[in-house]
């Protein structure tokens, strides 16, 4: 197994230098396992979909790097009480997806725009709520303020980013949607389940990662 501990921002950065923004915000990449779901669902998951972005934020702390998270409030429509990173739909001001995912973090978690430096981008992922997800990757200057809006968010935590280098904290679940059970992934990191759309965008991350790692 690669050395996860040599996970820098060089790296991270070096490895992410090709990625840009999708040209359709809404062309996805169906997540693993999907290919043993219903026909119809998987029809619904690439199909009529909504732009949406979300910032995976990135911190240095003491030469580690940690991923900002958040738990979403009960209350909501859409993923309530579920983790996830803060983004949200697209808006008809938004320059492109990457504002999008930049303007919800700082009403979110209070990062403001200009405390971020973007180093890259995933493919689109679609959420059974209709939404395609772009995941913008940015390093976030470490003295930023996390200011939680709670009418959206509970808290926020950090994870370290190697726990989800590491394969052997991917563990196989399922959901049950529809009344058909669904075949997913999940982490679990300190009593929080991390799964859905933000697993898949872990395990897409880590693909690029890996890579960096195994090469060096």
């Amino acid at each position: 197994m690669a050395d996860v501990d040599a996970l820098t921002t060089i790296l991270l950065r070096e490895r992410l230098a090709g990625t840009c923004l999708p040209e359709d915000p809404t062309d996805v990449v169906l997540p693993p396992g999907s290919e043993r779901w219903p026909a119809d669902i998987r029809r619904q998951l690439s199909t009529a979909l909504t732009p949406a972005g979300v910032l995976i934020p990135v911190f240095e702390r003491n030469g580690a790097l940690s991923v900002l998270l958040t738990q979403r409030s009960a209350h909501l429509k859409h993923h309530a009480g579920q983790v996830s990173f803060p983004g949200g739909r697209m808006e008809t001001g938004d320059r492109d997806i990457a504002q999008t995912a930049l303007r919800e973090t700082y009403e979110e978690v209070g990062i403001r725009p200009e405390e971020v430096t973007v180093i890259g981008f995933l493919d689109p992922m679609p959420t059974v709520t209709g939404y395609a997800v772009t995941p913008v990757i940015g390093l976030v200057n470490g003295q930023a303020e996390i200011r939680v809006d709670h009418t959206e968010v509970e808290y926020a935590f950090e994870v370290p980013l190697t726990f989800f280098v590491d394969e052997r904290n991917e563990m196989p679940s399922e959901r049950v949607f529809r009344g058909r059970k669904i075949p997913i992934i999940e982490f679990r990191y300190d009593g929080q389940r991390i799964w859905g759309v933000t697993a898949h965008i872990f395990v897409e991350l880590r693909k690029i990662l890996k890579k960096t790692i195994d090469n060096e």
